[in-house]
């Protein structure tokens, strides 16, 4: 029933979406003239219109915009343009359209999701709206981004609370589950407030399994007031929209991503959802008033970029017409596919598990020959191969297969590797 109900939700409104944004592709990535077939990969993948000489592994660093959720730009920037007021007046709606439809994607309720701009505006949102007392301690990790550390000081400087950082794993290819979460639960104190994690490392590729973690987290709060009991936070931007699973079975507290990643939502937007909002206080000041709920009233007013914020209801549509699952699946295939063959390579280490439970749609690697960024050259210039290097101190070759990205693509990365190794 949950599966139905998600695909109902998903697709509510999709022929009226499909009419207003002209769903349409031809079988090459950068024309989309003929008509979308979502159970066609080639067809899927044409809905880009990103350069079709390049084999694109990089493409969820900002996603390109797939042509219904590019259509919906273009309607609403017109819209503003021709007749600004009348155009915001007539669209009031909009946000909530786009709340229901990622309340369908995730399998939850609207009233849960707060909209943003990105996965690092709702960090911020999330843990300096925190309710936090001196004394109380924040649990978080050494593999997590930027976004999440600077929020947290900023969070620990405001409130008074500490910050702890603890190591999951030691070697990213050899982390397993029953390490990363007996190191997490033994870390758990009386007075930890907040366990603040990432669901994919972008460094490594490592995804945590925060159901388990969740679990433990919920065994820590046994017999705790409310007011004490440790709050499972999760910056979930590469998880999101490359795995799949619903919200609710992910037992966190709080999750916080962009959109415009995995999902290839518009460039600028993001959400923030919550289970219970009653541990949070309100930042900004909502436009949005709390009829929708406090997903609504946790939303930032002010002038946003419209025009995106308002198509991402068609990348949700988007990824709903194409199935969850069958994107999850893509996306893993293809995944276990690279880091089989980058294994296979002498002079590469694989650095993200080779388990695919612990891993999603990233694959970093080492090679010995050279640094990261001379391979992410290298791959480009001699292989048209667009790849990335990891935002880390430790920098490893990173790729990153998705739906536009095909099994004989993989192949003939791997070997381009080897051609650099």
């Amino acid at each position: 029933m949950d599966v139905l109900r998600r695909r109902s939700l998903l697709t509510a409104g999709l022929v009226t979406g499909a009419a207003l944004s002209g769903c349409t592709a031809e079988a090459r990535p950068g024309t989309r003239s003929a008509a979308f077939d979502p159970d066609d990969w080639d067809s899927v993948r044409a809905q880009f219109p990103l350069d079709p000489d390049l084999v694109h592994l990089a493409a969820f660093v900002l996603a390109a915009h797939p042509k219904p959720v590019g259509d919906a730009i273009d309607r609403h920037r017109a819209g503003l343009d021709r007749d600004t007021a009348h155009y915001v007046q007539e669209q009031h709606q909009a946000e909530d359209e786009v709340r229901r439809a990622a309340a369908g994607y995730l399998n939850t309720e609207p009233a849960n999701i707060a909209l943003t701009d990105s996965t690092t505006m709702g960090l911020g949102l999330l843990y300096s709206g925190l309710k936090l007392r001196p004394g109380q301690e924040i649990l978080t990790t050494e593999h997590d981004f930027y976004a999440t550390t600077e929020a947290l000081r900023l969070t620990s400087e405001r409130t008074g609370a500490t910050v702890r950082r603890i190591r999951l794993y030691d070697e990213p290819s050899a982390a397993s589950e029953a390490e990363i979460v007996a190191r997490l639960r033994a870390a758990i104190g009386p007075r930890t407030r907040v366990v603040a994690v990432t669901w994919v490392h972008s460094g490594t590729g490592v995804r945590l399994p925060i159901p388990a973690i969740g679990e433990a987290v919920a065994e820590a709060n046994a017999g705790r007031p409310p007011a004490d009991r440790a709050l499972l936070c999760v910056d979930g931007v590469h998880g999101f929209g490359a795995v799949d699973t619903d919200i609710g079975d992910l037992r966190c507290d709080f999750l916080a991503t962009g959109t415009h990643k995995w999902l290839f939502g518009p460039r600028g937007t993001g959400l923030l959802w919550g289970r219970e909002w009653d541990a949070l206080a309100a930042l900004i000041p909502t436009f949005s008033g709390d009829a929708g709920g406090p997903g609504a009233a946790f939303t930032p007013g002010g002038y946003h970029s419209f025009e995106h914020r308002w198509a991402a209801r068609e990348a949700f549509e988007f990824h709903g017409r194409i199935g969850r699952d069958r994107i999850a699946a893509r996306t893993a295939e293809q995944a276990g596919q690279l880091k089989e063959g980058l294994a296979g390579i002498d002079g590469v280490r694989l650095v993200t598990p080779a388990t695919p439970s612990l891993s999603a749609g990233i694959v970093c690697c080492e090679l010995s020959t050279m640094d990261a960024f001379a391979a992410t050259a290298a791959l480009r210039q001699e292989h048209r191969i667009a790849a990335s290097v990891t935002p880390y101190a430790q920098q490893y070759l990173r790729l990153g297969p998705s739906i536009v990205t095909t099994p004989e693509q993989i192949d003939r990365t791997i070997e381009a590797v080897r051609t650099l190794a």
